[in-house]
Order: structure tokens, then sequence, then C-alpha cells
């Protein structure tokens, strides 16, 4: 078992054991299930897992965010599923979800497997071009000439790659679609090696965007001269029909010769049909889609680039970015270079640099040591793991970074920014957006883009972020003093010399200790009820966390409001949602309007009944009047007991 292997393991019998996935694919920051059925899968446990981020679902997909780790925790989950890399079990597979989630699901499961090795080449490729821009050695020379080939190879070759991972999507022999990459790649089809045949016989579509050459034909039916090496779309939809195909020749050819002759007859069928007719098609769709986008940057280039900035950050949350990544590289492989996405650029900067300012203006330790990290991430192209670890909890943080997206990325749109090669992330993304001409002006563009979107996101969260006055700070971090009593006040704040109260907030029962912004409720985690932590209990008591009142006992018995003697306004709400129990599962022990000592057990609740139910016990311990106090400071422990000190009150 590797470094990973207990996380692996508790991943998998929280999605609902193996035998409720389907398929597991990966990409940079996130496992990507497929489940039987999504219920099972036990959100509150995953998303509160020490090496798990969040949780989402979405396009068909059971996500769990890993982080920058994912590669080595894909690696060790594989195995207990019994499934090859990146396979599924096919005869259980079937279509779920919306139309436009199946599509996302799709496009996602064929290009994840190759992401990787495509920022790998096109960084290569990139840094190939920026050492000959510099005059570093010559195009002519054989070391160009090598480090061209690892760049190029795969691009070139496209169909290839995704000829084998849609046929891994399809449920259909890998070999099979690898093979008809390689057919709609060769040579002697294309439409640049038809074209030398010498005068074309006709030409189809006269006069409109489709317009095409024909120079040879099929039996009498015309081949439309296309060139498919580097492109995206037409093998796709290709793959998808030969593994209809062989489905279709798979069901009557005797198994003895099945092993050859299903092959063979599902590429006689397919690959004619592919080259005819669907292959023209797909392109046609494209060159449809490509005038669509391109007659909105005619009519405002700098609203089209300030669209993509403003939502590309949205749409990574949700995974639905991979609908538009096609795009992306059709225009590359099609035109040389892309402007139609390249706006989304800006977003990478401006979530960096949103990180950076919360770096330098908070006073929160934790703070401090997630955001270096993850701001170094986010300049190298992976942001996710600011996202979802600091900017979504934050939330105005993330508007922040979302509106300068979209300022970044009207800039870039005005200027016509472009990238001219596929690969590298962030800052490595630079080498492909020098000019194939050696020209600079588009690099500059990019340069000055990230230089304002970076500046003007950081003014802006230093502006518009508060936190807490610093003077607590010392406080938050102090170890131990006052801890022997919940109520304890009066006592002397280090290094300032300042008089300053403390109350310290005992724990209400035994459990694990969660940050509030990671529960599963956005009014309890956003803050906007009060400050505090949550705990998940281990047993179904409720203690009194300090010497008070028991200001509010709700007639459902799932949540207990408390003033204690020190004047802090207190709220225990015991499970999330619970409300909807109406009392069932929960039994007090005493009444609204009782004094009640610390330690004094105020309510038992049944935590299988509940759980039963379907309710999550994460259980939210608030100071409704945290406003009124200078810092509302939270336990370094992972776990508590009752009587233990959980919240440190300073005025």
């Amino acid at each position: 078992m590797g470094k990973y292997g207990n996380l692996a393991q508790d991943i998998v019998r929280n999605i609902g054991g193996k035998e409720n996935v389907i398929s597991l694919t990966h990409c940079i920051t996130r496992l990507r299930f497929k489940l039987k059925d999504e219920s099972k899968a036990k959100d509150d446990v995953l998303k509160n897992m020490d090496g798990v981020v969040t949780v989402m679902k979405s396009g068909g997909q059971y996500q769990v965010v890993i982080g920058n780790h994912v590669p080595e925790v894909y690696a060790e989950v594989t195995p207990l599923l019994g499934l090859e890399d990146g396979a599924s079990r096919q005869e259980e597979e079937a279509p779920s979800g919306n139309l436009f989630n199946r599509f996302i699901d799709v496009i996602s499961g064929i290009f994840q497997p190759i992401l990787g090795i495509m920022a790998a080449c096109g960084m290569v490729k990139g840094l190939n071009a920026l050492f000959v821009a510099l005059e570093l050695y010559e195009e002519t020379c054989g070391g160009y000439l090598i480090l061209n080939a690892i760049g190029d190879g795969l691009f070139t070759f496209l169909p290839l790659f995704l000829g084998y991972t849609a046929a891994k999507k399809f449920n259909m022999k890998p070999m099979i679609g690898l093979v008809i990459g390689a057919i709609m790649c060769y040579p002697s089809i294309q439409g640049s090696a038809l074209s030398t045949g010498g005068e074309a016989l006709y030409t189809l579509f006269s006069g409109t965007m489709f317009e095409s050459a024909v120079y040879t034909d099929f039996f009498g039916i015309p081949l439309i001269a296309m060139d498919y090496t580097g492109t995206v779309v037409p093998v796709i939809f290709v793959v998808y029909f030969a593994s209809k195909c062989e489905k279709f020749f798979g069901k009557f050819i005797p198994d003895l010769v099945k092993f050859f002759f299903v092959p063979m007859l599902t590429l006689l069928v397919a690959v004619p049909a592919g080259l005819l007719v669907i292959g023209p098609l797909a392109s046609f769709a494209s060159t449809v889609i490509a005038e669509a986008v391109m007659s909105v940057r005619d009519f405002s280039p700098m609203l089209a680039g300030a669209i993509v900035g403003l939502t590309w950050q949205i749409l990574v949350i949700f995974g639905l970015h991979w609908g538009f990544i096609p795009v992306y590289i059709n225009n590359i492989m099609t035109n040389g270079y892309d402007n139609v996405m390249m706006p989304f650029f800006a977003c990478t900067f401006a979530t960096s640099a949103v990180v950076l300012a919360i770096f330098f203006k908070t006073k929160n330790k934790h703070m401090k040591e997630l955001a270096l990290p993850n701001f170094i991430s986010g300049i190298f192209g992976v942001t996710e793991p600011a996202i979802y670890g600091i900017l979504l909890p934050l939330k105005k943080p993330f508007i922040i970074s979302c509106i300068v997206g979209g300022i970044g990325g009207g800039f870039y749109g005005a200027f016509n920014f472009r990238k001219f090669m596929m690969g590298g992330m962030g800052i490595f993304e630079f080498p492909a957006m020098i000019e194939p001409d050696g020209g600079m002006g588009n690099l500059i563009v990019a340069i000055v883009g990230v230089a304002l979107t970076m500046v003007i996101a950081f003014a802006a969260t230093m502006a518009l972020y508060k936190e807490e006055p610093a003077g607590a700070q010392g406080v938050a971090g102090s170890e131990g003093a006052g801890a022997g009593s919940a109520g304890a006040q009066g006592a002397k704040s280090q290094g300032s010399g300042a008089i300053t109260r403390r109350l310290e907030i005992a724990s209400p029962m035994a459990g694990k200790v969660l940050k509030l912004e990671t529960i599963h409720d956005d009014a309890f985690a956003s803050g906007v009820l009060g400050k505090g932590v949550a705990i998940l209990p281990e047993q179904g008591e409720v203690f009194a966390p300090a010497d008070g009142v028991v200001s509010t006992l709700f007639p459902t018995l799932h949540a207990i409001g408390m003033e204690t003697d020190g004047g802090a306004e207190l709220l225990i709400h015991i499970g999330l949602d619970t409300v909807q129990l109406e009392g069932k599962g929960f039994e007090a022990m005493v009444s609204q309007g009782e004094r009640v000592k610390q330690g004094q057990l105020l309510v038992k609740f049944d935590m299988d009944y509940i759980m039963a139910q379907g309710f999550c016990m994460e259980t939210p311990v608030i100071v409704v009047n945290s406003d009124d106090y200078l810092e509302v400071a939270e336990s370094k422990e992972e776990r508590t007991l009752p009587g233990t000190p959980l919240l440190t009150i300073v005025q």
C-alpha cells in the first residue's frame, strides 16, 4: 500500500464500494467517477476526509476533488475497483442524465486520458519556438527538428489518440478506434494529397461556406477532400458510429470467427461511411460553430472575451469547461491559432492574484498556509485547489476573481489575443503565444493582460476583502491561557499590554472538529449566521458549553440557543436540515428559560435514526453575536470532548 492507500480505501468505501462504480477517470485535480447510484455515496463523509477538497456532481459524474496529487490517489484507487486504467464495466454502463450532461461526460472522458501528455508536448513545442525566437539555435538544426517532433507528434496524429480514448468511452475495442484514427491520418486520402492528383472533378456546395472540391470517388460516391490530421470532432463521431457497428455485428457473427470478422466488418462499414459522410458533416458542423462564434466576435471582440473570462471559473467548478475544449483545439488545428477561448487565460492569473492578496492580508495562520502554495499552483495553471479551498468558502474573493477575469478577458478580446500552439499551462503557455513568424506583439499583449489582471485583482481584494482586526491575532494563536474554565474573563493579551476580555467556550459534545466553511449548509458555512465551528458527533448527547440560560429551545428540539454569563449568544444546531424530523429522534433534558451549568446534559439524540433518515450530522456551534467581538478563535484540535476548550472569544 502506497502513501495514499488509506485515503483510497476510504474513498472507495464511501462512494458505495467498488460494486457501485461503473468507471473512473481523473483530470488534473479530480477523481471522476461514474456511479450506478449516486445516493449510495456519502457526500458528507467524503468532503470531510483529510486529503479531499470537496465533492461535485456534474455532467453525469461524481467528482471527488483531491488537488495536485490526484494521479497518486488515482493509482491507489484503480486496483481497489478491479478496473484497468480508465476502463469501465461495460455491460453495466448506460447513458444517464440529460443530453447536455451526457455530452459533457463524453467530451471529458475522451480528453482526460491524454491531457497530461498534451500539456507536456505543448510545453516542449512552445519552448522550442521560444529558443528559436531568442536565436539560441536555427530552425534548420537537428536539435530543433527532434524537439519539434516531440512537440508536434501528438497533435499531428491526434485522431489516433482520440480514436483510442473515444473507443474506450464508447465501449468499443480500443484497437479498432486506434486503427480508425490511423486511417483518417493516412497520407494518400488527405485532402492535400488528393488535390495534387490534378484538377478537381467537380465542386460541391459552390458559393457557400461548405464549398468542397471532389478529386476522386468511392465507387461513384464523391469523396470530399478533407485533411483530418490534427482534427478532433470527425474521429469522435466516426468512432461512435463504429461502436454501434461493432455491437450490431457482434450479435450474429458466430463466436468461432467473431475475433476477426467483427473488426473487419466494422471497419468495412464505418470507415467508408466516416470518410464519405460522417467526417465531412462533422467538419461542416465545426464550420457552422466557428462562423457563429466569429459573428459574435465580429460584433464585439471585447464583449466576447469578457463573457469567456467572466464565466470560465464557474464552468470549471462544475466541470462544464470540457464542452468548450474541442472549440479551442479545433481553432488551433484548422486556423493555426485560437482567439475565441483564449480570453480564459486571464482567469488563471486573476485567481492567483486574489489568493496572493489574501496571503498578505489575512492574519489567520491556517489561511496563510493555504494561500501561498495555492498561489504558486495557480501561476502554473492549476486553479481548482485555490477555488475550492479558499475562494468559494470566502465567497467575495471568488466573485472578485470572476469579475476581474471578465475584465482581463475583455482586454484580450479587444487586442485579438491568440495562442498558436496547444499545450502548457499558466506561465508555461507564454511560448505558445509567440507568432509563427517570430513576432512578439501577441506575446506582449499576453504579458500586459496578465499584469493588468493581477494588479486589478490584487488591489480589489486588498480593498474589498475584510477580516477581523489584527489585534485579535495574538490571542487567536495563544495556547492554553484561560482554558480551565468556560467563562474565564479578564485575561491579559500578550505582547501589547492591553487588557481584553476572553471567554472560553467548551465543547458541547464529543466528535471531530470541522471548519465551519466546509459544512454542507451555505448559510452556516458563509458565516452569515455567526462565527464558530462544527462538530461531527460521535455520541448522541449535547452538554452545556458554558454557564448561562437556555434562551431558545426549538419545538423540534434540533437546535438550542444559549446566552452565557459572559454575554455570548450561542447556537447549537444538531445536524443539518434536521428540523424536517419534527422532533423525532430528539429528547430534551432541559426547558427554555432554564438556567444551566457548564457540562449539564441538554439534549439526547438518536444518531443512527437521524442518519438512517438521510440527514447529515454535522453540528454547527456558532456565536450568533460574533460581530460584537474582536475575534472568535477556534480550537486547533482535530477532535474534541465535552468540556474541552472549543472556542475562544476575544472582546
